[in-house]
């Protein structure tokens, strides 16, 4: 059976396994923690470039530059989305249910903070809740939106992951709520990159770089790029991701880093 989904005012004819795409057809990015930061910056970005964009925040009402920036492109929605809370990632995926969605966009992360991941005097209910923001919920939120990328024309699947999550970098101890957060989602993404390839549908990890943002705050602003920069070049090796790079986790540079 062939659906006809109306999102926006583009019309897209698919079906879940043989899909017919127009010379119209505008591709659509959902992406989590689009508030500020970088997942503001991807949320200006691929409003620019054209796409439809589903941004999705804790407190969208609290979202100034995010309602802002929405008035002034008609093709972002903005979605209310605790990605910790398991009924609202599903009642967000059915209420889009048949809408195909080019790219699942993993941005939402926190740190955890310096102070509460010092050992002898950690904080396992910020641990907890560090594990439940970087790593259980892009799994959670890929499982409940798979279909949408598999219907889609570009079936990507992208986390934004950090150095910090790499054994082989590790110098020093320090971070360990975030470390751990983010070697364990480079594992996740890893086992989906070899679960859904025959769907057709690629997962990657992008490095951002050390970038002027919140969880960057302290470091010397000569060591960190703009957000701006950093963005525009996870879009562009976003742009090269392939069924053939499927499950690398990709630098700044576009280097694949072993992890």
């Amino acid at each position: 059976m062939v659906l006809i989904v109306e999102l926006w005012s583009t019309s897209v004819v698919w079906a879940a396994d043989n899909v017919e795409f127009g010379d119209d057809y505008e591709p659509t990015v959902l992406i989590t923690g689009s508030n500020r930061g970088i997942g503001f910056e991807f949320t200006r970005q691929y409003a620019e470039r054209g796409w439809n964009v589903i941004a999705t925040a804790r407190s969208p009402e609290k979202a100034e530059a995010l309602n802002v920036l929405a008035r002034e492109h008609g093709n972002i929605v903005i979605e209310q989305l605790d990605v910790t809370d398991f009924e609202q990632i599903d009642a967000l995926a059915a209420k889009y249910t048949n809408t195909p969605i080019d790219l699942l966009l993993h941005n939402a992360g926190i740190s955890g903070g310096a102070k509460m991941q010092m050992f002898t005097k950690m904080d396992y209910d910020v641990f907890a809740r560090v594990l439940a923001v970087n790593t259980i919920a892009p799994l959670k939120i890929s499982e409940a939106f798979y279909p949408h990328v598999r219907a889609s024309r570009d079936k990507k699947m992208v986390t934004i992951s950090s150095t910090e999550g790499l054994i082989g970098h590790v110098k020093r101890p320090s971070l360990y709520f975030l470390r751990s957060s983010k070697a364990a989602v480079n594992m996740v993404m890893v086992n989906l990159a070899l679960q859904l390839k025959r769907m057709g549908i690629s997962v990657a990890m992008v490095n951002p770089g050390p970038t002027d943002t919140d969880l960057m705050a302290g470091l010397p602003k000569k060591m960190l790029r703009p957000v701006p920069d950093s963005v525009t070049d996870m879009i562009h090796n976003i742009d090269q991701l392939s069924l053939d790079t499927s499950g690398a986790f990709i630098n700044d540079d576009g280097t694949t880093i072993p992890w």
